[in-house]
Order: structure tokens, then sequence, then C-alpha cells
């Protein structure tokens, strides 16, 4: 338990910069639902942030090259580095959300607003100072979710446009939940970023935290633990590349669906060999990850010693991962049934290294 969990209770506290007066009070309103906001224009938008704001909503003219400017000069200073920050795009501006990620942009949300899906977000992406941890353990927690975070981002949003994802910019997101994780523990690590709102930003999220966590249970090296980091950060790069319809889709999935969602180990592979500069173990998991010990996995079929250690861990990691988190067509697992359904996967799975991930599943909860 962290330190400020037993403090008094206050809401979120909002600053929300704007340049467009007569839109933004529908977003204001909206925002009071969950926290205290504070609303000043784009020109008066601080050096530094006050400590206890949880979050900064930017609602500006995307056209207007002062207001861009302005927010540009300010957003990207260290100050606001560790702050999240959700810029509004008109849903008509083409290449908004772009520009948006741009100026610094860790989330969007779109015009004609969607009330409920814009306190999902604020719930999902901005600390609740109920909760929020001042401790210097609390604060790398929310710096490496924050780094994760914009991982996904970057991944899911950006990819697709054809934005660069670089292996720098994933070394610097894996320092930060290396930190976050040996500073707190997995369980703070999973409850955090299971409130995400979008089920695949999450699903990646808990396979890195399990990752690290095994990866520090077996005592791994520091390099064999950033190895694993990022292989996991990465593993479902590919889906980037999946329909969301069928992505989130509640109800069955038909051939078609199953096709395409088994073509994403193959889809992620080829968008990281284009981009180049990644390293063959983070390739070889983001290709290989559904390969099981018995042949019947995919994309090739492979068995026995055709797969190496680091995918038979991110392979245990990923499917207890699946297993716990809720779906729209079941319920989730607890740990001690997903451990005891994989026990069940026989020799599909490396039962020796599953065991011995068993204090890791069955002690994160």
């Amino acid at each position: 338990m962290t330190a400020l969990a037993n403090q008094p209770s206050s809401k979120r506290r909002l600053l929300l910069a704007s340049d467009r007066s007569d839109q933004s009070s529908e977003l204001a309103s909206i925002l009071q639902a969950v926290g205290e906001v504070d609303t000043i224009s784009t020109s008066d938008i601080p050096d530094a942030p006050d400590a206890d704001f949880s979050g900064i909503v930017v609602d500006i003219n995307l056209r207007s090259p002062d207001s861009v400017q302005q927010v540009r000069n300010k957003l990207r200073a260290d100050a606001y580095r560790s702050l999240p920050r959700l810029f509004v795009i008109a849903d008509n501006l083409h290449h908004g959300s772009m520009q948006a990620w741009a100026l610094g942009a860790t989330d969007t949300i779109a015009r004609p607003f969607d009330t409920e899906a814009i306190l999902q977000r604020i719930r999902s992406a901005f600390p609740d100072t109920i909760r929020f941890d001042a401790t210097a353990s609390g604060k790398a927690l929310n710096r490496g979710v924050a780094a994760a975070q914009a991982v996904m981002v970057k991944i899911f949003e950006r990819l697709p446009a054809g934005a660069p994802l670089t292996f720098s910019k994933i070394m610097e997101a894996e320092n930060k939940i290396l930190r976050a994780i040996k500073q707190t523990s997995l369980r703070e690590w999973l409850a955090i970023v299971g409130r995400h709102h979008i089920e695949s930003y999450r699903h990646c999220l808990f396979v890195t935290g399990f990752a690290v966590a095994f990866a520090q249970h077996l005592g791994m090296r520091e390099d064999d633990q950033r190895r694993l980091t990022r292989a996991a950060l990465l593993h479902d790069v590919g889906k980037a590349f999946v329909p969301v319809a069928v992505l989130d889709k509640p109800g069955k999935l038909t051939d078609e669906d199953m096709r395409m969602i088994r073509m994403h180990p193959r889809w992620g592979y080829d968008a990281l060999v284009e981009q180049g500069g990644f390293p063959p173990e983070m390739l070889d998991v983001v290709l290989h990850h559904h390969e099981l010990l018995d042949g019947t996995g995919y994309p090739n079929g492979l068995r026995g010693d055709q797969i190496s250690d680091i995918v038979r861990l991110t392979t245990i990691v990923d499917i207890h991962a699946a297993l716990i988190e809720k779906r729209p067509y079941r319920l989730p697992f607890t740990h001690a049934r997903a451990f005891t359904v994989m026990e069940q996967m026989g020799d599909k799975l490396d039962q020796h290294l599953l065991q011995a991930f068993r204090p890791v599943a069955l002690g994160s909860y």
C-alpha cells in the first residue's frame, strides 16, 4: 500500500488550456464530473505546472500558428514531461492527431464529445489525487506507467499513420518501467494499468508488468531484464494493423476475423524490420510469441528447441495476462484459475518455466 493511500480524499485537479473559450465550456462541464478544473488561455500556460495538477487538457485551434507555437514552447519543456497531456482534436481535421503528438500529447479526444468516453479517458490517463502517491516510489510508478502509455500511443495511433517507432524511444521507456516495478510492486502496476479503457493498451501493459516482475524474480542480469521488458512492451505491435472493429468485437469472431488476428505477429515483425534498428530478440518475440512447444502455434508452427527462451517466457506471461483480463465475451479468471489452465496446457508450454512463474502469478493479487 502506498504512503498517501490514507490521506484525506480530494478530486483530481485538471488544467484546461484553451484558445476556444466559446467552445470549451462544454468540455469544462464534462471534466468537472471527475475533477476540479482550472481554465486558462494558451498564452497563460505556466512555465511549470503546480505540483498537485493531475494533468493538462489542451483545446486549441491546431490551424492557428500562434496557439500551436505557444503550446509547443510550454509543453515540450522538462517541467511538463511527466504530466499527462490530453489534446482535443476536431474529427474533420486531417492529420490533427499527428500534430497533437508532435506537440507532446500523451492522448487525444475528438469532437463531437462523447461524455462517457471522455470521463473514462480522464480516469485512466490522469491520476486521482485520492490515490496519487507523492513519495519517490509513487512518482516512479506514475512515470513508468506514463512512459509505457506513451509507447502504446506510438504503437497503436502513430505507427499505422506512418510515424516512426524508434528503438531509442523504447529504451527510454524501459528504464522507467523497470524502476517503477522495482520500487513499488507488480500488484500496484496491475492496479493502475488495469483501469485503462483501451483493451489492447491494457493487455500490453499487463504483459510488460508480468514480464518485468518475472525477470526480477528469476534474478536476471539487468541487461536481460531490459531485453525482456522492451520485447514484452512491443510483443503485440502487429495488432496496430488489425481493424479496431475486429480487435474490439464483442461477439464470436468469424473465420476471416481469426485470419486477420493470426496475421498480427507477421505484420508487427514486418513493420519493425522496415523501421530498422530493432535487435533480433525483440523481432523474435514479436513474430513468435504465439508459437507453442508442440507445434500447434502460429505463424510458423515452430516446436521444441526452435522456440527461444525469451519467447517461451513471453508466451507464458502473455497467456496469463490474457486470462486474468476482462473481455467482452467473458469475465476475468482469477490468478489461481489462470495458472491452473496454463498447467493443463501441458507440453504446449515450458512447464519448468511455468512453475518458476508460479510465485509471480499467484503473488500478484
